[in-house]
């Protein structure tokens, strides 16, 4: 019996932080259109009452993540991450071995606390070369794989390089954007509370 109130116990969510770059910590949108409160709001539009903290950090690299995981993932309420880094470390060209360790690091730390991770994938452009991209958009599917992580395999499917969905930057979701993530996002969530 006990057994049994013990995993109900574990799949109960009610704080998810967002653990990311400027992708995620809303960069040049309102507050209202940051990602943490569209995902709050439409998971508390679909029945769920679940608080989403936005631990995200614009130009945030994956070693920067690491630096301040431990900070950010003290909190004794936490039940989720949503683990959305590696962005810019590919934009920078920083090694993909360098990347996965860190973002790994970050996993076996989230999950030494007992929170699950979701993991955010991110693909490469070819613009450092197709052994690179082939590389960068391993580490997620490799990470999930060994962690047995539920992945999002690409953070911005449907929104990157849709001109209409971005920021003049074309780089950064716009308002319309923002929701179409956060709805990637909600449906993960839910996945995992079923």
């Amino acid at each position: 019996m006990l057994f049994c109130l013990v995993s109900l116990e574990a799949f109960a969510i009610e704080k998810v932080v967002l653990f990311g770059d400027s992708l995620m910590a809303g960069y040049g949108l309102s507050k209202e259109y940051h990602l943490s409160n569209v995902l709050e709001e439409k998971l508390k539009s679909d029945g769920f009452d679940i608080q989403v903290i936005n631990g995200s950090e614009s130009g945030s690299t994956s070693s920067g993540g690491l630096n301040r995981a431990e900070w950010t993932l003290s909190d004794a309420n936490i039940d989720l991450i949503i683990l959305g880094l590696g962005a810019n470390d590919m934009l920078r060209g920083i090694s993909p071995m360098e990347t996965q360790n860190n973002l790994e690091q970050i996993i076996k730390l989230a999950k030494s606390k007992n929170i699950q991770v979701v993991l955010a994938g991110m693909m490469a452009p070819t613009s450092h070369g197709s052994n690179y991209k082939k590389e960068f958009d391993q580490i997620f599917p490799n990470l999930s794989k060994k962690y047995n992580l539920t992945l999002i395999p690409f953070l911005l499917e449907g929104v990157a390089l849709n001109p209409s969905l971005n920021q003049s930057d074309g780089i950064h979701p716009n308002e319309k954007g923002a929701l179409i993530i956060a709805e990637t996002i909600k449906k993960n969530i839910i996945k995992i509370l079923n």
